[in-house]
């Protein structure tokens, strides 16, 4: 009988998911809830499961289940393993049974029966003792199912939030977790303790973790784990400790994912605009945003910190003194190009009465970035010209010899060209008296909710506004409301290079991770539209279609560069400088840093890569007062490079100014695997003297390696898959550099292996796992490194399935110890 009755609640339970009208509620609604007291276990799981169902939609017509359940759990609770031996798993009594009824409790607020709460209330605290108990068995099945109850109960506690002290003994319990060797348990003590933090009660005690939450930031191998780990630092942050998250989210930025970090830099301008006291912080805050990730730092973001700066006199003196000096960076990022150039415009009377920030230099530092950046931010920078002429009376004749300039008058673009001819008439026609009006200072902006806040809540998706809102507010904090969002004036053109991720596009199909980061980093870098991540092109779909012109009938085909020249071949240019090799190995397990310096040029390198696209930013440098001539740089594929190799480049200017910059942005597809990098020829004319050099672009095959976890015994399994002695590479050799553990463990992160724990017996060694992505296929790579620390010696040894790659590895490996 008791099988029937269980039978039966399944059944009814499938066909009311099937079709919920067939299923009458009234009459059967006591006769359902009367099998919680079914002696039967299976009979009592089984109307959990159906009650559950049901409740959600009739949960009045169910409350009585609520003490029901309580019983039933506190009996279940508090028996021995021995009591319920035939529903026992691995000494945890009726564990399945014990997750339904917690999660049917959590569909009714906190029972208003006293003696039914009491007990509740024993119920979860016994739960919670029991976990700080040592364990029964050492089986991952013991912990597995105990956990589970625990993770219930604490979201139950959570759901309830009002009992103060489980609220705070949950959280001290999560906050073992945040430590534990289990991937799964620390994401989920995160997951749990991001909730938490919303409580009144608990806050208080979530932030007592912080610097174990800082440093999973910092050392999580997992990328989930460290998101969570960033949500969590993001729901605890109030007044007390905003400084210190920001800081230390900004120093996370700089490494973190491509998938997470526009998210990263929405959360930090949030809490930077929330809890900011000194309205200076939070103006070096955004631009040290715009510094560290200006590709992630969306519309929304800059457009908030120029209303804000305009809405506030104390600020905007300091304002534009910092962006003025951020300008004066060699590398400079557009964003930061748009911010300088609106609150130069509108305050950059404010600071020039210091010879340093005269007008002359403002404009000049200004101007120097124009033929650098997309269309809309050079129409940005004729609003800021036109406005300084009304600032800086005494800049009028080189403001209008640069818009007088046939570049302007007849640029292809009709915005820039409107703009040129409109701002010189105005500027030669109009009084004094009419010019001021019509340029005068731009008024507050209203006060509005955050448009930084709405666009996260987006990208949490429905059902994130409660945790994002100020459902828990610090009570002294003193919000700056939020506005609309300005437009820099007479600015009415949309930027090209908005919305880079195409997050404010529908949203695309759900994808991995990975695979959205791939997509993301090769958006069109020219003037061209952005790649809409919703059309769901592949990674090697956005890539190729930046290779491809314009369409004639474009309009971006006249801005589109003329054809260039054919490029050098190896036969054309000279032999690469003697330190060529030296300054490649010094980017094999990094990519960012000063490529070359001589007394004329210096080469900065900005790189990222995922699975087998890369894109590369370079700086070139003028360290003279002279201005270069005829200034081509040229990326050269040596050999069969070029079947293995796709590098698009972006055309620079000619004419590189004394001490300015110039930026090349070059885009990088990996269609097989290649042993030699490709050459970066640079040419240019210095005092009329030639000059030339060669050097190898920092590309190497390890670049396209993405790391690989995996078990021992799958390490091992591999190992042995990779037996041949062609797929093995293997060298000893002498340390060239002080031995240290924590540096090697960095150089092999950062050659893009992921450094498996556990798996070797002897733990001084270190084991790494990854996969080279290519086009055409992909190779698994195996490596080992034993260090001997007496003899101050390494034996590498590395497998691949392919014998050039093993060579090529080893070698460049062997070269960074």
């Amino acid at each position: 009988m008791d099988s029937v009755k269980q039978s039966a609640a399944l059944c009814l339970l499938r066909l009311y998911k099937a079709s919920p009208d067939l299923v009458p509620m009234g009459e059967w609604t006591a006769r359902v809830v009367h099998l919680l007291n079914d002696q039967h276990m299976g009979v009592v799981t089984a109307a959990v499961s159906l009650i559950t169902c049901l409740c959600k939609k009739n949960p009045d017509d169910f409350k009585t289940c609520i003490s029901l359940a309580v019983s039933r759990l506190s009996r279940i609770v508090s028996s021995a393993s021995t009591d319920l031996q035939d529903y026992t798993y691995y000494f945890v009594p009726a564990p399945w049974l014990s997750v339904k009824l917690l999660r049917l409790l959590q569909c009714y607020p906190p029972p208003e029966d006293a003696a039914v709460k009491g007990r509740l209330v024993e119920c979860l605290e016994t739960v919670l003792n029991k976990a700080q108990e040592p364990p029964k068995s050492k089986k991952v099945q013991h912990s597995n199912a105990k956990n589970a109850i625990l993770f219930e109960t604490i979201s139950l506690i959570i759901h309830y939030d009002s009992e103060p002290n489980l609220l705070v003994r949950a959280c001290n319990q999560l906050g073992q977790f945040l430590q534990h060797r289990e991937t799964n348990l620390r994401y989920l003590a995160l997951e749990s303790m991001c909730t938490l933090a919303s409580s009144e009660f608990s806050h208080e005690a979530v932030k007592t973790h912080i610097d174990t939450v800082i440093n999973a930031l910092k050392t999580e191998r997992d990328v989930s784990v460290r998101q969570r780990a960033a949500d969590l630092l993001y729901a605890m942050c109030d007044r007390s400790n905003a400084k210190q998250i920001v800081s230390e989210m900004l120093r996370y930025l700089e490494t973190a994912d491509y998938a997470i970090r526009e998210e990263i830099v929405l959360k930090v301008a949030i809490l930077a605009e929330k809890y900011a006291v000194d309205y200076s912080w939070y103006v070096d805050t955004i631009l040290n945003l715009i510094r560290i990730a200006g590709d992630y730092v969306s519309e929304e973001v800059w457009y908030r910190v120029l209303q804000i700066v305009t809405n506030r006199d104390d600020v905007q003196g300091y304002a534009a003194k910092t962006v003025f000096e951020a300008l004066q960076a060699p590398a400079c990022h557009e964003n930061m190009v748009k911010v300088g150039g609106y609150i130069l415009g509108e305050f950059g009377n404010l600071i020039a009465g210091d010879p340093r920030s005269s007008p002359p230099v403002q404009f000049s530092l200004l101007h120097s970035k124009f033929h650098l950046c997309s269309v809309a931010t050079r129409a940005l920078l004729l609003s800021t010209y036109i406005k300084f002429i009304n600032l800086f009376p005494e800049t009028k004749a080189t403001i209008q010899a640069v818009l007088r300039a046939g570049s302007q008058l007849r640029n292809a673009d009709v915005e820039l060209q409107q703009r040129a001819v409109e701002y010189l008439t105005l500027s030669s026609v109009a009084s004094t008296d009419v010019l001021a009006t019509v340029l005068e200072e731009m008024p507050p902006f209203p006060e509005r909710e955050s448009s930084i806040l709405a666009k996260l809540k987006r990208k949490k998706g429905p059902g994130a506004g409660s945790a994002l809102d100020d459902g828990r507010r610090d009570p002294s904090s003193n919000d700056i409301n939020g506005g609309v969002e300005p437009t820099p004036s007479t600015v009415s053109t949309p930027s090209p290079s908005a919305d880079l991720l195409g997050l404010r596009a529908a949203p695309p199909p759900a994808a991995p991770p990975a695979s959205a980061g791939a997509g993301n980093l090769l958006v069109d870098v020219f003037d061209g539209p952005a790649a809409q991540p919703s059309l769901g092109p592949t990674p090697e779909e956005a890539f190729l279609s930046e290779l491809e012109p314009p369409a004639p009938e474009s309009p971006m085909a006249l801005l589109a560069d003329p054809a260039p020249a054919a490029d050098p071949g190896p036969e054309d240019i000279g032999p690469p400088i003697p330190e060529a090799d030296e300054l490649l190995n010094k980017f094999v397990c990094k990519n960012n840093g000063v490529l070359f310096e001589n007394q004329l040029l210096q080469i900065g390198v900005k790189s990222e890569f995922r699975q087998n696209l890369g894109r590369m930013y370079l700086f070139y440098g003028n360290k003279t007062s002279v201005q270069f001539q005829n200034f081509s740089p040229t990326v050269v594929h040596p050999g069969d490079l070029q079947t293995q190799l796709a590098v698009q480049t972006k055309r620079v200017a000619a004419q590189v100014d004394g001490g300015a910059q110039v930026q090349q942005v070059l885009n990088i597809e990996c269609l097989r695997d290649f042993l030699t990098p490709p050459l970066l020829s640079v040419r240019f004319r210095y005092g009329g003297a030639p000059q030339a050099l060669t050097l190898k672009l920092p590309v190497t095959i390890n670049k396209f390696f993405q790391p690989t976890e995996m078990a021992a015994q799958d390490f091992f399994q591999r190992w042995k898959q990779l037996s041949l002695p062609q797929q093995e590479a293997q060298k000893i050799f002498k340390a060239n550099h002080p031995m240290d553990a924590e540096v090697t463990k960095a150089k092999l992160l950062g050659f893009g292996s992921a450094l498996l724990d556990n798996v070797d017996p002897n733990p001084e060694n270190f084991v790494g796992a990854g996969i080279i992505q290519t086009k055409a296929l992909q190779v698994g790579c195996l490596l080992r490194l034993e260090p001997n620390a007496q003899a101050q010696m390494y034996r590498l040894t590395l497998r691949t399935s392919k014998e050039p790659v093993s060579r090529h590895l080893c070698e460049l490996l062997a070269q960074q110890f």
